[in-house]
Order: C-alpha cells, then structure tokens, then sequence
C-alpha cells in the first residue's frame, strides 16, 4: 500500500464521520479499559479524528499516526489477507497493550482510515468485572429481548409483549385493547417487517383491513403529536 496521505471525497468523509459515533458506542460497551482511536488517512501528521480513553497512550485528537499503525496498513495494503490485524505492543510508560487495528474503506474499496482498539493489559482485574455489570459507568437494568430464528416468531414475541402490558393497564377499556396493541407495536417499528400485518390480523382475530384502519389512524395522531411538539 502508498502510505501517502490520500484526497478524500465527500464520501468517504461521510463514512469516516459515522466512524465517530460508532467508536462511542464501542466505547461505552467495552469499557474505560479500551482505548479506542479513529484515525484520517488523508493528514496523517494529525490523524487521530476522534479518541477515547485517550490517557492509556497519552494522545489526543489531531496525534498523529504511529509507525506501528503504518507498518499494519502496509502489511493490509499489500496483500488479500483480512484488513484487520491484532497484536501485542507497549505505550510510553512499557505497559503491555492488546491491540487490534482494522481498516475502514471508502469509495473504490481503498482504505480511507483505521480504527484501533487498544485493551489495557494492567487494567485491574476488578475494572473488569465492573465494567461487565455497569454501562457508561451506570448500573445496568436488564431487558428482555427475543433472538427470533425467522421473522414470524419476532412479530408474535412483540405481539405478546404488547399485549401483556395492555391487558395489565386497568385504564384501557376492552374495547379499545386492540387498537393500543396496534399502538404500541406501530411505535416499535413492527409494521416495518415484511407481513406484519397478516401476522398481527391473525393473532388479534381481526381483519387486515381493520388493522390498516388502526395503522393509519394512529400514524396520523403521531404526526399531529410531533407537530404540536415542534410547534
């Protein structure tokens, strides 16, 4: 691979850019004992566009690329193997890192930039275990969520979510039981799976027709709601 820097297009800054919000969440999932560090091809002498936990190797946005990290894209440019690449290496202070760098392409399949993900070998064995119990820093609240197999189980899982938690709010009356599980599965995105509807009119005992009604009475309250909100 030309470890020259290269010219951007629009698109491959869009791409570079949506990197950023990833390497937050990736962030926020693996914890303050990963440093994560996003880096721009096209300045390397200020490659580091985004960068968290930054103090496990002392940089900051606008660092620039590292002789390791260009001696990885060399090796991921010059040949068909997988674009990513995972090693041992140390900061400044000789702490051990366990490191992973993975390519980012843009326009044309070329590699536009890197994620690095850097573990922090003599984070405390206790970090560790709290980082799997907390979230952001947070205590986590477990949720429920169903790993379907096909897209039928996954509407009939969010069918009978909904209408537990109908039939449990005494304020609903029965008649109207039906169109707030239409509600709440609407809000849920579940009529954006293919035959959604036929799933859904077959478990209620009602007709498609009748659910169309529903979908549509309600997607007209929402857009009201959110005006009014706007306004």
């Amino acid at each position: 691979m030309d470890q020259a820097p290269i010219k951007l297009t629009e698109v491959d800054r869009m791409i570079l850019a949506s990197y950023k919000d990833f390497a937050e969440g990736l962030s926020d999932y693996l914890s303050d004992c990963y440093e994560i560090v996003l880096h721009d091809l096209e300045n390397m002498d200020h490659s580091v566009i985004k960068i968290l936990n930054g103090y496990h190797t002392g940089r900051k946005e606008g660092a620039p690329i590292t002789d390791l990290a260009l001696e990885m894209l060399a090796k991921m440019g010059s040949s068909n193997d997988k674009p990513y690449i995972t090693y041992m290496c140390k900061n400044k202070k000789d702490e051990p890192l366990r490191s992973t760098t993975i390519a980012i392409k843009g326009e044309g399949g070329r590699i536009i930039g890197v994620m690095c993900i850097n573990f922090y070998l003599d984070s405390p064995f206790s970090d560790v275990i709290a980082s799997l119990c907390t979230v952001g820093g947070r205590p986590t609240v477990s949720r429920n969520e169903n790993f379907a197999e096909n897209v039928s189980e996954t509407i009939e899982k969010s069918m009978i979510s909904a209408r537990q938690r109908v039939m449990e709010d005494e304020r609903i009356l029965p008649s109207q039981r039906n169109r707030e599980i239409i509600r709440e599965l609407y809000q849920n995105g579940v009529f954006n799976l293919k035959d959604a509807v036929t799933y859904i009119a077959n478990l209620l005992g009602i007709s498609r027709n009748t659910v169309y009604l529903h979908i549509r009475n309600i997607a007209q309250e929402c857009s009201q709601e959110k005006i009014e909100q706007e306004g």
